[in-house]
Order: structure tokens, then C-alpha cells, then sequence
């Protein structure tokens, strides 16, 4: 029986007295030793990386389920004693929230689901390249099996990938590398607890003994799958993927670009190779301040106060061979393909008239090409972490606006991302990827967050950084928990009126990740 000195925080809206019997009926649900309690012990569930103090995000409890009938248990709990609770998968979407997503802003002290047990993968079919899988699976633990089964399949993975959870990233809309990339656009299928604990199979796993529920996605009548993405309206406790066959020919390349203004030129020479398929997965355009983290450390080249200044970004791009962007693409097929499609693409380069190509035949090995090229065949890494070294201080957010596949968009958001982020003493580490006919702009804002006035600099920078995008029509896709409401804000009241609503039919009682993605009760 858990005891009143195990509690160091209590949820919001919540008695000590009743949350002290949820917390027996839930380790009477999953077990004493999955209850987790005391501050000890929870601390690093609401270790964060953004510019806010850590006890705002403070966790009430963890609940380490090990089945969907646990979770459905769970819930059930939940709305009787109006506990809230905040599902995470593996617990490492480091720049884009808390260390375990332990919370929103304005509804404190959630208790945590934390689907670490939930691990495993049911199934993986080799021959249409399906997977199955529970919330608690990494990427290396797929590519693990994957190798370990001889399956010839290969993983769309982020960057930092090996700990992440694919249906993590995948419910939060993430990308990667291969013609995969699009990791939503490859789910099919999920299973779904909903906030009264019923079982909700989305599209064919509707149907009694289907066997197609992981290869056709849309069933019939409206398409749900796609509302429980970014949302808070259900607790996803399956996920079906669709798994990319190796292919016969895999060729990864890297064109360095000396000038700031050479994206513009960049962007409108790959987007009809992108659109056309030549190139089939996101083309990455990394700026010389993205690349550097994963090599050097910024004090090699500057280590005074406020944004590293221009002639220090030039002296440092000319000494360690960065280019002022750096793109990443590759050619999959047969050998014939990939040949002919090669010299599609040098072709392009050509004409453009600027520009430096190489292969893995000049570069193999060295980085950052080496975990790039990894990256594009889904290979495991943690190489992007060297961002975190850059300034040091443990403070990172991610500021990922989505625009058109343009040129000219590109020199716009570059410009007014830097002006911003060197006002506020920051540099721009940004890189651009490149989809069918979209750019994720993505850009990590580095602090120091044991510095008072670095982190207040950096929550000033991300608020403006948000406002004066939105100004001009862009918008973030993803953000962090202390700005979900003024990242709501940008889509309109509408939107999140309709949110609303879904949220009261589905959750009446507000008991999932009160706050989500602006999402209240």
C-alpha cells in the first residue's frame, strides 16, 4: 500500500486522499514494484531541456504498464478518482519537450504512463514489409530483429534514433531519411484505448479476423487514425508500419555549397528531382552551424558571450571544410537506376554551375558524412546529440516552421531565423528538409540553461521566434510543452474549438494529457 510519505506531489484539481486510493488500485492494476513514487525516483521524468523551471513539469506518479487491458484498467481508475495521466512511449523527445513528456503547461503534477514494458514487436511480416508493434519498441530494437531474422527490410529512423520509439515519432509526425520518410504516411493501423477504457482498432482492424490491417489504412467511413496523432484524445497502444525492402543499389552523396545565398539556387535545382522521384527520400540542406556540432566544439572557434560571430563561421567553414550548406540525398534501386539517375543529378549540378559532389568513394568514413549516409539507409546513431555540446548548459528547443519547397522561401526564413536568434545572443543551427513539395525548417535553439539570464534570453527568443513567423503566414508542426498554446494560437480559433470538441466527446473528464497540443478539457 503506498503510503502518504511516497508523495511528493499531488496532481492538480486532485485530494491527497483520493489520489492516495488511486495509487492503490493502481498497484493493484500493474504491480508495487511499476508504481513509481517520491521525488527521487521521478526527478527524471520531468528533467527538461527547455528554458522553464524543472518543477513546473513535475510528475504526481509513473505507471509502467505491461498490456493494453492494464491500460484500459488504468483509465478507468483515472476518470473515477479524476486523475490525469500523460502517455509516453520511450520517454526521449529531448528537443521537442521533457524528458519523458511528463506534463503540460498550466495542468501540473500528471502521473505518467511510461510504456517501457510494452515492448514488444508482435509481429513483422516479411513478405508485404509490415511491422506490429507496442509503444515501448526503439528503432534499434526493429533493426535488432530485423537483422537478428534476416528480414531484408530497412527502418525510416530521425536522427537521433536508436532510443526513440517509431510509434512515438510517428504519432508525433516526425520524418526521416529513406523514401520512408514520411513516417505517418507509412502507419497503417492502430489500437487505440480510449478515455472510458474501451478498444478502439482503427480502419480493418475493425473487423473480426481481418488480415489486412496493416496493409490497407483506410476501412470504412471516416479515416480516425490521423486524430490521434499530436492529440490527446486516446492512448495508442498499437501501431502497424509499413517497412521499406532493401534495395539491390544504395547510392548516398553530399554536395557542398560555399555562400549563405547558394539555398535559393539549391532548393529550385532538387525539387523537381524530389518531385520526380529521382531522388525518392528528404533531401537535408544543413548549414554549416548544424554540421559543426557533430565534429567540433564551438569553442574551437569562438568562445565569447551572444551569437559566434560571422568571420568566426567563416574561418571555421574554410579550416574544417564545411560548406556554408551541405546536402544530403541518395539514389535507391538497380544498379542500372541508380546509374541512370546518377548522371540525372550530376547533370543538374552542372548546369547549375556551383557546387562540389562527392560519394562515399571520397568521403566514406569520415563524418559528418558517414552517420548522414547511415541515416538515408536507416542506420542506428546518436550523433545529432553533438548538438548539445555546441554551447553546453543542457538547454535545447526545437523551432521547426513548414513552408513550400521554393527558393526564395528559403532566404526569407533564414534571414529573419538568424535575426532573431543573434538578438538574443544565439546562433542559427538550422538545416532545411526537403519533402515531395514541403521544407521542414528545422532549427535547434541552443542554451545554457543553468545561466538565469541565458535561459530567460531563450524563452523570450523562441516566444518572438513563433510570433514573427506567424506574422508572416509560416507555422510550426511541432513543438515543445511550454509553447503548445501559442503554437495553437497560430492555426486559429476554429481549429481549436473543433479540437475542443472532440476532446469533450471522447474525454469528457480531461483525463489524457490535459494541455496537449493546446488541447484542453
Amino acid at each position: 500500500m503506498t503510503t502518504a510519505r511516497e508523495v511528493a506531489h499531488i496532481p492538480d484539481g486532485v485530494t491527497k486522499e483520493a489520489f492516495l486510493a488511486a495509487l492503490a488500485r493502481f498497484e493493484a492494476i500493474v504491480g508495487a514494484h511499476n508504481v513509481l513514487t517520491g521525488e527521487e525516483r521521478l526527478t527524471p521524468y520531468y528533467k527538461t531541456m527547455m528554458p522553464a523551471d524543472d518543477t513546473d513539469y513535475a510528475t504526481s506518479a509513473v505507471l509502467q504498464p505491461t498490456s493494453t487491458e492494464q491500460v484500459q484498467a488504468i483509465v478507468k481508475v483515472c476518470n473515477e478518482f479524476g486523475v490525469p495521466v500523460w502517455p509516453t512511449s520511450t520517454g526521449r523527445n529531448f528537443g521537442y519537450g521533457t524528458y519523458a513528456q511528463g506534463t503540460a503547461k498550466g495542468h501540473r503534477h500528471q502521473v505518467v504512463i511510461d510504456f517501457r514494458h510494452m515492448n514488444r514487436i508482435l509481429e513483422v511480416d516479411a513478405e508485404l514489409g509490415t511491422a506490429l508493434l507496442e509503444p515501448g519498441v526503439t528503432y534499434q530494437q526493429l533493426v535488432d530483429y530485423l537483422e537478428a531474422n534476416d528480414i531484408p527490410l530497412w527502418v525510416s529512423c530521425p536522427a537521433p534514433s536508436a532510443i526513440a520509439s517509431p510509434v512515438g515519432n510517428t504519432l508525433d509526425r516526425g520524418v526521416g531519411y529513406t523514401p520512408y520518410g514520411e513516417h505517418f504516411m507509412m502507419q497503417c493501423g492502430m489500437e487505440v484505448v480510449l478515455a472510458n477504457g474501451d478498444v478502439l482498432r482503427t480502419a480493418m482492424g475493425g473487423v473480426e479476423g481481418s488480415n489486412s490491417w496493416q496493409v490497407f489504412k483506410w476501412g470504412f467511413g471516416p479515416y480516425l487514425d490521423g486524430i490521434f496523432t499530436q492529440s490527446n484524445f486516446g492512448i495508442v497502444t498499437k501501431m502497424g508500419l509499413w517497412l521499406m525492402p532493401k534495395p539491390p543499389a544504395y547510392k548516398p552523396f553530399y554536395i557542398r555549397f560555399p555562400d549563405d545565398e547558394d539555398i535559393t539556387a539549391i532548393v529550385d535545382m532538387m525539387r523537381p528531382l524530389r518531385m520526380a522521384n529521382i531522388i525518392p527520400n528528404a533531401v537535408v540542406f544543413a548549414h554549416a552551424l548544424w554540421e559543426a556540432p557533430a565534429v567540433i566544439p564551438r569553442s574551437k572557434y569562438y568562445d565569447g558571450k551572444g551569437a559566434m560571430p560571422k568571420d568566426a563561421i567563416e574561418r571555421m567553414k574554410t579550416e574544417e571544410g564545411f560548406g556554408a550548406w551541405n546536402v544530403y540525398a541518395a539514389l535507391y534501386g538497380t544498379p542500372e537506376q541508380v546509374e541512370v539517375n546518377w548522371k540525372i543529378v550530376t547533370d543538374a549540378v552542372k548546369r547549375l554551375g556551383k557546387g562540389e559532389i562527392f560519394t562515399e568513394a571520397e568521403l566514406g568514413g569520415k563524418e559528418p558524412f558517414n552517420y548522414r549516409a547511415a541515416l538515408m539507409r536507416g542506420g542506428m546513431n546518436l550523433q545529432e546529440f553533438g548538438l548539445y555540446r555546441w554551447r553546453g548548459g543542457g538547454g535545447s528547443m526545437w523551432f521547426a516552421p513548414v513552408t513550400v519547397a521554393k527558393g526564395s522561401e528559403t532566404l526569407t526564413q533564414t534571414k529573419l531565423a538568424t535575426e532573431i536568434l543573434n538578438k538574443w545572443g544565439f546562433d542559427y543551427c538550422g538545416e532545411y528538409i526537403v519533402g515531395m513539395r514541403d521544407m521542414h525548417h528545422v532549427i535547434d535553439l541552443l542554451f545554457d540553461k543553468t545561466d538565469e539570464e541565458d535561459t530567460k534570453n531563450a524563452h523570450a527568443c523562441m516566444s518572438e521566434l513563433i510570433e514573427e513567423f506567424r506574422k508572416r503566414g509560416y507555422a510550426v508542426y511541432r513543438t515543445n510543452n511550454a509553447f503548445m498554446d501559442q503554437v495553437a494560437d497560430c492555426y486559429g480559433p476554429v481549429q481549436r474549438r473543433i479540437n475542443q470538441t472532440l476532446k469533450r466527446a471522447l474525454d469528457p473528464n480531461g483525463i489524457i494529457a490535459p494541455g496537449k497540443s493546446g488541447i484542453g478539457a
